[in-house]
């Protein structure tokens, strides 16, 4: 009984905190307590199966589950405020008081039969017992709940199924809307330049240059350039490139995309 009085409160407290809290992961941690308190209580009732599965269904793969899904959604992500059915509040109100009063006339009218005690309770043992009573006296009710707990997935399953509008994108229709952008509106086919190809660095912020020295905007993301953030590159880098090659643009011959240049030892070392 002490155990009854102390771990009561902490789980009455803690399933109101649940209630009233306003993140919900502190919800979800004073949901752990609730469950946890009643693992103890069954510990002291001498129900060590009961126990077990408290702590390792509940406890530890439905709460877990629970701080998943928050993690996923985000700590911060609130319900929409505006009632898509009009009076749906009321009407929860009604319902929550109705249930409510049931359950008070329900209390009322409980009658206690003679106390078992642990040990008759558990003579063939705790598992043994309590599957005998599963599956013979509280076998319907023990189906039911299965076929509320099969419901439930299904229902699940149904409401987050949809049917597919549009047929799926292939590669070939990616490539073939490639090429009607093209067509239309001349937007580039291949990938977007890396940043810093023929720059002095190649930070994330700064744009690659054209073969004139001018930056290539596609080369940054959008967002950095939508904050301001993009590094300005100035005509001058590419005399600073030319300079640090040792070659000048205005000396080398026409041939000299093909033949190319011989590099001294020190340009291989540099």
């Amino acid at each position: 009984m002490t155990a009854f009085w102390v771990l009561a409160p902490i789980m009455v407290l803690a399933a109101l905190g649940i209630l009233f809290v306003r993140k919900a992961v502190h919800a979800a941690l004073l949901l752990a307590v609730v469950m946890i308190s009643l693992a103890v209580l069954y510990a002291v009732l001498e129900a060590p199966f009961l126990f077990a599965v408290q702590i390792i269904v509940y406890t530890g793969a439905i709460l877990m589950l629970f701080l998943f899904v928050l993690m996923l959604v985000g700590v911060d992500a609130s319900d929409s405020t505006v009632e898509t059915i009009k009076g749906q509040r009321p009407l929860a109100w009604l319902v929550g008081l109705a249930f409510v009063v049931v359950m008070v006339v329900g209390l009322t009218q409980l009658t206690f039969g003679t106390a078992v005690g642990l040990d008759e309770a558990n003579s063939g043992g705790n598992v043994q017992a309590l599957a005998d009573l599963l599956f013979s006296r509280y076998v319907f009710i023990f189906e039911a709940t299965s076929a509320l707990l099969i419901t439930a997935a299904v229902g699940a399953m149904v409401l987050a199924h949809r049917e597919r509008l549009t047929p799926k994108r292939t590669q070939a229709s990616i490539a073939a809307d490639k090429i009607r952008a093209y067509a239309e509106t001349g937007a580039h086919l291949g990938p977007l330049p890396p940043p810093g190809v023929y720059a002095r660095h190649n930070a994330v912020d700064t744009p690659a240059l054209l073969p004139d020295g001018s930056p290539a905007p596609a080369s940054v993301s959008r967002v950095l350039a939508a904050r301001g953030t993009m590094q300005k590159t100035g005509l001058r880098d590419i005399d600073v490139i030319t300079d640090q090659l040792g070659v000048d643009p205005a000396e080398m011959p026409e041939e000299a995309g093909k033949a190319g240049a011989t590099a001294s030892s020190e340009e291989d070392v540099k």
